[in-house]
């Protein structure tokens, strides 16, 4: 049982987000419910782009009502889904929306955050953050080494984009690598700090080392 609709073809794009042109890639790959949106999401852009499963739900919708998707109405057994598949338009505007480059990264980072205000607190919690942060790139790691291989094997999940993934891939490899070598060294200049973080002073050749590090 199926039905298909769509809504509003001539209506305004002004509504659409980054995370909009997001979900529509993710259709051009292929249709999806918005489980499996918000699930793919979750596994691979969810990376680079994170958004909250709430926001992700409206998504979809607000395509269909711009005319760039189109939503059908299907059972699995007796529980119904609707799957969202990109129309022509969809593929018009992702393409028009490719072709202007895109803002640059916003990091947000708790633990580094913390390690800023790191004289207002102990040097524990200093140590402790810079552990944390440690260990979410150890744990982002694995996920992207498991995904790597698939991918080397030729049984990554769509294969066939494996040239597109792989220069993502390179990005968030280096990046995980570059939050680990971060956390020993910062790990080791904090052991040598003071109990009172406030009383810590700055090694002058670690500070001229980022100097020369930072003309590139």
């Amino acid at each position: 049982m199926m039905e298909t609709y769509s809504q509003g073809e001539d209506m305004s794009r002004a509504g659409l987000s980054t995370t909009s042109f997001a979900i529509l890639g993710l259709l051009a790959v292929r249709p999806w419910s918005t489980y499996e949106l918000t699930r793919q999401m979750d596994r691979s852009l969810g990376r680079l782009w994170p958004r909250a499963r709430s926001k992700l739900y409206e998504e979809p919708r607000k395509l269909v009502e711009a005319g760039l998707a189109v939503a059908r109405a299907e059972y699995v057994g007796r529980r119904p889904r609707t799957v969202y598949e990109i129309t022509p338009q969809g593929r018009a505007a992702l393409a028009e929306w490719l072709a202007r480059p895109g803002a640059g990264p916003v990091l947000e980072f708790e633990q580094l955050l913390k390690v800023w205000f790191a004289e207002h607190g102990t040097r524990q919690d200093a140590l402790e953050n810079i552990a944390a942060a440690r260990r979410w790139a150890e744990e982002r790691n694995e996920e992207n080494q498991r995904a790597a291989r698939a991918y080397l094997a030729g049984e990554g999940p769509f294969q066939a984009r494996a040239a597109q993934t792989m220069l993502v891939g390179a990005f968030l490899t280096d990046f995980y690598a570059l939050v680990a070598r971060w956390a020993d060294w910062a790990a080791a200049v904090v052991e040598d700090w003071p109990e009172d973080p406030a009383r810590a002073t700055p090694d002058r050749a670690a500070l001229e080392d980022i100097v020369r590090r930072a003309d590139w």
